[in-house]
């Protein structure tokens, strides 16, 4: 009689109590503010700490992307970016964006403190670490594209830059209830307002850095010599790393789960997420495999331009839309890739098309499932946001590399980033 109380009446009593202390009901759920508060803080936490672990598959996607004698500074690059961006949205950032007046353009050059209160909804910290780590992914953008030609200190530089004040501006526009918001602009979790944030920044430094030594001939755009990736699986396991840290990105995006209806719509867009990533690797698959032999890189960065394009409005698509909107967001990657190699734009890792092409794409694809949405107000914050961003880059990279300089010399690019830059050695070659 023992084993059958502790087995099935204590936990059904337990069960019933606690539906009672919530007020749950089969037809509506309420619960009290405490409840919802400690809810959705924690989905504040838990995928704030999904989207921070991608910060991780960059480091990885990177690092396999690049020649073996590149990988050391790429690991120095993403560990220095995340904690100087977690510095200045600390700084500066979280109440430049949150600090603005409503319909407004920039907020508050004053640090952020925390004073938590339970009728907001969740802890003043958990939201300020979810948007931290958002502000960190920009960065990371950034990173990849310049590889293996950029100086790391004048990189840290920009990243301070971006982080502290170009990314929470933008993101203030919509997000912090400015004047995109205002206007009728949607972008649910940063297909824009991230990705083509982090893709503008980096465009507008690959213009003035410059390709690397012997990626182009003068004559046409086929490269001279190989630059062969340092690690395939490497880059696999970042991009599986991506995908999973994006249910965090998207699902955490809801910004509650305290109610039934929430937590509904939270599983809603962990499947369309799933999906269109899905359909954005298929979609590479068969481009590639269509005009030549199927890309294994173009596969992993359709991945991400998939779940790029989805990341505007991952709610309210249909599961087949999420598919088809992924899908195009990988057919954009191949086709993005070429382009830039047409004009001899070297990007390291694909960052421009999978990040700014197929954000660009997504954002303008909100009205298709959303009847709420008008096409010009998502063209006027495409627009706007994308302008803002690479002309505020081109300026601020124009200063460093007319000061301090932003290219390593020639000989210190020959010998390998990892030799001039870190002095350490991430593959040893053996005798």
């Amino acid at each position: 009689m023992g084993k059958f109380l502790k087995k099935f009446i204590t936990p059904a009593i337990s069960f019933m109590f606690l539906m009672s202390m919530t007020n749950v009901g089969m037809a509506e759920t309420t619960v009290s503010a405490e409840i919802g508060f400690i809810f959705n803080t924690l989905l504040f936490l838990m995928c704030g700490f999904l989207v921070f672990f991608m910060a991780c598959g960059f480091a990885m996607l990177e690092s396999g992307m690049v020649t073996s004698k590149s990988v050391s500074v790429i690991c120095a690059k993403n560990i220095g970016l995340v904690s100087i961006g977690a510095i200045m949205f600390w700084l500066v950032g979280y109440n430049l964006a949150y600090g603005i007046p409503e319909g407004g353009y920039i907020g508050k050059f004053i640090p952020w403190s925390d004073a938590s209160k339970i009728d907001t909804g969740y802890a003043d910290g958990s939201d300020w670490y979810f948007q931290m780590v958002f502000c960190v992914t920009t960065v990371s953008i950034v990173s990849g594209t310049l590889a293996e030609r950029i100086k790391l200190w004048p990189f840290f530089l920009f990243a301070a830059i971006l982080a502290g004040i170009i990314y929470p501006i933008v993101m203030g526009w919509q997000w912090g209830g400015g004047w995109l918001a205002a206007a009728g602009f949607s972008d649910f979790a940063g297909s824009t307002l991230v990705h083509s944030t982090g893709g503008a920044a980096a465009l507008a430094g690959a213009l003035l850095l410059g390709p690397r030594l012997g990626r182009f001939t003068k004559a046409g755009a086929a490269p001279i010599k190989p630059f062969a990736a340092s690690s395939i699986p490497l880059v696999t396991i970042g991009v599986f790393i991506l995908w999973l840290g994006w249910f965090g990105f998207n699902g955490g995006s809801q910004l509650a789960i305290g109610t039934a209806p929430d937590a509904i719509a939270v599983s809603k867009i962990f499947i369309n997420t799933l999906l269109a990533g899905a359909g954005g690797v298929m979609a590479a698959a068969t481009v590639t495999r269509l005009t030549g032999k199927t890309d294994v890189v173009q596969m992993l960065n359709g991945c991400i331009g998939g779940l790029v394009a989805i990341t505007a409005e991952p709610l309210m698509p249909s599961p087949i839309a999420a598919i088809l909107i992924g899908g195009v967001g990988g057919v954009i990657v191949v086709y993005g890739t070429k382009l830039l190699f047409s004009m001899k734009i070297d990007d390291v890792v694909g960052a421009i098309p999978a990040h700014l092409f197929a954000g660009i794409w997504g954002t303008l694809a909100v009205p298709i499932t959303n009847s709420g949405v008008t096409f010009g107000a998502q063209l006027l914050g495409v627009v706007s946001i994308n302008a803002f961003v690479f002309v505020v880059s081109f300026i601020v990279w124009s200063i460093m590399k007319a000061t301090m300089g932003i290219r390593l010399s020639k000989e210190a690019e020959m010998k390998g980033t990892d030799v001039s830059e870190t002095g350490v050695i991430a593959y040893a070659i053996r005798d």
